[in-house]
């Protein structure tokens, strides 16, 4: 009997994406069709993944559990002090975090729930007369706030429009932005970037593309990770991220905005590749929040309850595509 010969690497990768582009999980298979197997959009089978997204898997998770006024919040606000935290805390279950893991998803305002969500979100958070509106609100609020709704089919909204306006006011003279101001621009502030990710590159304004080159090289000459090499968190992989930065979210925007072919991101890559499993998937390393020692973002850490869309340790799906488009777009460029 011969013996059978050895796996290859291009074997082990198409087994991952065999894996990646099984039925349960329409959003993972709809961008790894798309970003791995180079479909294009009207692609039947494309087209089919995406109409089953949010009826199958975890954006149908979610959105069984929306209520029907376009917030997952038992209730609307009761005082004053209950508008300022409405959508936003406790975190990460209420309605800003999940809107973003849906927007990550892939879904937009042609389901008449995302056309309610964002118009809570223009509604309680992007109108000049509210008190509690997220303009010049922090960096990576905002940011956040223009990446979901861009993605959600409203890039072209005035009020997201402002919200852009601001984050390039934001940038630091070292090219970065920083959550805090009046601080030096820092990695883990990757928002306002992935937000310009956002925005197809036609509508990308002059400034737009001036910020973006800026920020790029920011992220670029500290290879990634090199303002944090003694931080942790840095160095393992989340989903969702929120706001928390590590590698693999550094080298998915940067590779989105087409940079892939800077030799700084090696590095980057090399601890990437080195995370990889026998079985060809990557693991969720930590659900947020992911703190560094004595670290709190929350003054009450004890109303923080995670958002797991898979479980850490576990190969992930969805860390899995990404990782596979980062090396793919580096691959292609090479």
């Amino acid at each position: 009997m011969t013996d059978r010969p050895p796996a290859t690497d291009a074997d082990r990768d198409e087994r991952t994406l065999r894996w990646l582009l099984e039925e349960c999980q329409p959003a993972v298979r709809y961008r790894a069709l798309r970003e791995l197997r180079d479909r294009p959009v009207d692609d039947p089978e494309v087209r089919r993944a995406r109409g089953r997204i949010a009826r199958v898997g975890w954006a149908a998770e979610q959105l069984e559990q929306l209520g029907p006024r376009g917030y997952w919040e038992r209730r609307a606000p009761r005082n004053l002090r209950e508008w300022v935290d409405f959508l936003y805390f406790p975190p990460y279950q209420t309605t800003n975090w999940r809107a973003l893991v849906l927007s990550d998803l892939g879904l937009d305002a042609s389901d008449a729930r995302i056309r309610r969500i964002a118009e809570v979100f223009f509604e309680q958070k992007l109108r000049l007369s509210s008190p509690y509106n997220f303009f010049h609100e922090e960096t990576c609020i905002a940011a956040n706030t223009a990446r979901m709704l861009t993605r959600f089919g409203y890039g072209d909204d005035p009020r997201v429009q402002r919200l852009f306006d601001w984050i390039l006011e934001d940038q630091r003279e070292d090219g970065g932005w920083n959550c805090s101001q009046g601080t030096p621009g820092t990695l883990d502030a990757w928002e306002p970037l992935a937000a310009f990710a956002a925005v197809p590159p036609p509508k990308r304004s002059p400034r737009m593309e001036k910020a973006i080159a800026r920020g790029a090289e920011f992220y670029l000459e500290r290879k990634l990770f090199e303002e944090g090499r003694r931080y942790p968190p840095w160095f393992r992989l989340h989903y969702p991220n929120h706001y928390f930065y590590d590698i693999l979210v550094g080298l998915d925007v940067l590779t989105d905005l087409g940079f892939a072919a800077d030799r700084r991101l090696r590095p980057a890559l090399a601890l990437l590749r080195a995370k990889r499993r026998p079985d060809g998937s990557w693991a969720i390393d930590k659900v947020p929040p992911d703190l560094g020692p004595g670290l709190r973002i929350y003054s009450d850490m004890s109303k923080v309850r995670p958002l797991v869309i898979e479980r850490a340790g576990a190969p992930s799906r969805w860390l899995t595509l990404r990782a596979l488009t980062v090396l793919k777009r580096t691959s292609d460029t090479s």
